[in-house]
């Protein structure tokens, strides 16, 4: 078949632009609401956020403007491999609300490095707090900017990428800096119902379309049919699914994009309980964003570009009307991103920088700061976004650019949770030397093939996460056991315990349908049985 026509009619246009003036008049009605209620009310929602609001702002987070387009578009030129960053996910999710979240709010952070600085030493939260500030803006807020212009600028044809990535840049900006995250998580919320529903109306309508379930993986390459690869695979050899957990870790456990949501809870059990239900959410992303990708490449095989699935199945397949829906809902995914890596932004200069400088700031100039950080992050993300387009694909932008960097951090993090021994010295040496190492193996061997061409041997990314994690590994324990010190005071009360889960998970709870065991115990289950159904 052609190429899709992307056309608007009326009645799409004018969902749209409701949904623009819906979420900017929340923000400043939120604004109002918070004025009074401090820095916490603006950066973590007052400390007061009930379970379904942090799961479903986690999993709109997640299935962002890079999801909703990336990973259609991945699934479109990789089959359903692609599906491992998904179930992982969940699992990643069930570890995060045992063992990691309870360590977090027993420190009452407002920070994840915030979190290092208790366990280890101000050093350490530093290193991590200027690298997580600089993922925001060069990863998470580019990479949102760049899949809402792509699709915005085919969509607007009077809009060149650019200016496509300035108009969403200034809507998201907008009620991000009025509102702070209670503003985020509500409209998270909203967005994520709205994906929901955009997305199930795509497979659904697309499904029909290609002759039903029967049809779907018939004259598909068999590779696009299996969840496990071969060693060989180019996308993801078998082995590289450790390099998936490990970006997951870092994704749910240790990135404060997403966690803050979680710091943010009214108390340990809805935060585990949000934590949990997001993990609920991940697992039908195989019919929401996997799915379609193959169904797009059976009735549009030569798109110009993988990221273009998604926008030619919405536009191509929808009637009048819906169409304007699942552009809502794209803005959707977008908004969902942008807020998060704003909002995350300004709390991190503020509380890991700005704060212990000048420790006599009130709550209203804290918010202030709050919000000049967050416009500062929105236009350097809107002038990084366009260059993102030198990637083969918005997916391998995201996954490789991290694989290489985050897995010493995420040793740091859990080994610091299970192991009370460990050190400060460990914790920033082991930060530092993954960063001076990674970075430069990163722009190598991914963005200027120097390593190819000295013929070194061909490591997949999602290989080398796992050897910068042996890596971050032996240089914790070796420098940590050289350089032994006293425990810290309350290095006890920081570290996983076994006592708290065990209490926690050995009684049964009211209502029934809120039992963090149960929960836990279903969730597991049907994500085995996800991965067995597509072995």
């Amino acid at each position: 078949m052609g190429d899709a026509t992307f056309d608007l009619a009326i009645i799409d246009y004018v969902i749209v632009v409701a949904y623009f003036v819906v979420i900017i008049a929340h923000g400043v009605y939120v604004s109002k609401k918070i004025e009074g209620k401090g820095s916490d009310g603006y950066f973590l929602a007052g400390r007061s956020l009930p379970w379904y609001l942090i799961g479903f702002s986690l999993f709109a987070s997640n299935m962002s403007g890079s999801s909703f387009v990336g990973t259609l578009g991945g699934a479109y030129e990789n089959g359903v491999a692609i599906y491992n960053w998904e179930w992982t996910g969940a699992f990643v999710l069930i570890i995060f609300a045992i063992f990691i979240l309870p360590s977090y709010l027993r420190a009452k952070v407002s920070t994840v490095p915030e979190f290092l600085e208790e366990r280890y030493d101000v050093r350490s939260r530093r290193v991590f707090s200027v690298f997580t500030i600089l993922a925001i803006l060069f990863i998470d807020t580019a990479g949102a900017l760049y899949a809402g212009g792509l699709v915005i600028s085919n969509v607007f044809g009077f809009l060149n990428l650019w200016t496509a990535v300035a108009v969403l840049a200034l809507v998201a900006g907008l009620y991000t800096i009025l509102g702070g995250l209670s503003a985020v998580v509500v409209t998270d919320t909203v967005q994520a119902v709205l994906l929901i529903i955009g997305a199930a109306a795509m497979f659904w309508i697309g499904l029909d379309r290609i002759g039903g379930w029967e049809e779907l993986f018939v004259d598909i390459e068999p590779e696009k049919t299996q969840l496990v690869l071969p060693a060989d695979s180019e996308f993801l050899p078998w082995y590289g699914i450790w390099g998936v957990i490990l970006l997951g870790f870092y994704y749910f456990s240790i990135n404060q994009f997403v966690v803050q949501r979680a710091l943010g809870a009214k108390d340990l059990k809805e935060g585990q309980i949000g934590a949990l239900f997001a993990g609920f959410l991940k697992l039908p992303n195989i019919f929401l964003l996997i799915l379609p990708g193959l169904i797009a490449l059976k009735l549009y095989p030569d798109l110009e570009t993988p990221d273009l699935a998604f926008p030619t199945l919405a536009f191509e397949l929808m009637p009048i009307g819906i169409r304007g829906l699942i552009m809502a809902a794209l803005i959707a995914a977008i908004m969902s991103s942008l807020d998060s890596a704003l909002n995350s932004a300004g709390t991190l200069v503020t509380k890991d920088f700005v704060l212990p400088w000048k420790g006599d700031l009130n709550d209203k100039v804290q918010i202030r700061i709050g919000r000049a950080v967050t416009g500062i992050a929105m236009v350097i993300g809107a002038v990084t976004a366009p260059l993102i387009a030198n990637f083969e694909s918005l997916f391998s932008y995201f996954q490789s650019s991290l694989s290489y960097v985050v897995p010493p951090i995420v040793v740091v993090y859990i080994l610091g949770i299970f192991i009370s021994w460990l050190n400060a010295n460990g914790a920033f040496w082991t930060i530092l030397i993954g960063l001076v190492i990674g970075v430069p193996l990163f722009l190598l061997k991914e963005v200027f093939d120097v390593w190819e061409q000295a013929g070194l041997p061909a490591i997949h990314y999602t290989a080398m996460s796992s050897i910068m994690m042996l890596i971050g590994i032996a240089t914790h324990l070796g420098i940590s056991w050289a350089t032994k010190a006293p425990e810290k005071e309350n290095t006890r009360d920081l570290v996983w315990s076994a006592s708290e889960t065990k209490h926690l998970f050995a009684q049964l709870e009211r209502p029934i349908w809120l039992d963090r065991t149960l929960l836990s115990g279903i969730l597991i289950v049907l994500m085995a049985g996800f991965v067995i159904w597509f072995w």
